[in-house]
């Protein structure tokens, strides 16, 4: 029970840490924003909701993490910085084209400035400054050979494709909210959207195989530092992709409306929730010929 208790009270400080974050460094890159008195108090609340769940997934991340020290708190980083901010805003560059000039740079700039000090302070205030008493044993879960990478990477690219084009079909592009947003049309099929897709935006195919090993390249050092079974793992990379990723979306902003966000919100956090348990699933996956007796494998 005290245990528990200690465990809520520094995943308050955290959220309290990661909300004075948000606070300092909206004003610094110039993000502030004119709103009411009435406006401002329930975008606090809200913004204090999100650095809730965004403290206590990283939380986990890191007491469940073998890694401690500058280690963890560059990996904290990278993933936390990675997820929230350099995976959607170059998804941003590419289809939010009515951001005000010098808008991106100062998101990747904000995100940068809330993602270095929380994740110094985070593995600080849980103890994870320190190598652990017992040496955890070196996992082995990403060892295989050139071949088996190549196919693997392969099957998680082309899946991670099929998820982002078949739910933002149909989760997000049969939204008259999205189509009017975007102004697009609903072209009556998925097979029909796609050959529109293919024609008129034959990059976007190529765009999203190269933000898939993004994604891999994000999951890989969680893959190798956490503690714990292969379920675990890939439940943790699974929010990781989906809640981390997304919990953003509840934030109001003046560059699109709740009703857009929320769609986007419903069709990106299934989607990547489902792409990261399965890359993780294959990666962590033993060879069956690496299971069976020698004199069988000769067999």
């Amino acid at each position: 029970m005290k245990t528990a208790l200690f465990l809520v009270a520094r995943v308050i400080a955290l959220t309290i840490i990661l909300f004075a974050c948000f606070a300092i460094a909206g004003p610094l890159v110039g993000q502030a924003d004119s709103q009411t008195a009435e406006q401002a108090g329930a975008s606090a609340v809200t913004l204090l909701a999100v650095c809730l769940v965004e403290a206590a997934i990283l939380t986990h991340l890191i007491l469940r993490s073998s890694w401690t020290g500058w280690r963890l708190m560059a990996t904290v980083f990278f993933v936390y910085f990675g997820v929230t901010t350099f995976m959607s805003q170059i998804e941003s560059a590419v289809f939010i084209t009515r951001l005000p000039p010098g808008m991106l740079p100062r998101l990747f700039l904000m995100g940068a400035m809330i993602a270095a000090p929380f994740s110094v302070l985070a593995v600080l205030v849980l103890g994870k400054r320190k190598p652990e008493a017992v040496e955890t044993q070196n996992h082995s879960r990403l060892a295989m050979p050139t071949s088996e990478w190549a196919w693997k990477l392969t099957v998680i690219a082309v899946t991670y494709v099929v998820l982002y084009f078949t739910f933002g079909y149909f989760i997000a592009w049969r939204n008259p909210a999205v189509l009017e947003y975007y102004a697009g049309i609903d072209e009556g099929s998925f097979l029909t959207h796609m050959g529109a897709e293919l024609r008129n935006r034959p990059w976007l195919v190529p765009f999203q195989l190269m933000r898939a090993l993004f994604w891999v390249a994000l999951a890989l050092p969680v893959i190798q530092m956490m503690k714990g079974q292969r379920l675990e793992t890939a439940v943790t990379v699974a929010v990781l992709f989906g809640v981390l990723m997304t919990a953003r979306l509840f934030l109001p902003n003046p560059y699109m409306p709740e009703s857009v966000r929320m769609a986007h919100f419903v069709e990106t956090g299934s989607s990547n929730f489902l792409f990261g348990l399965f890359l993780t699933w294959l990666l962590t996956a033993q060879r069956a010929l690496g299971k069976l007796p020698i004199a069988q494998r000769a067999g």
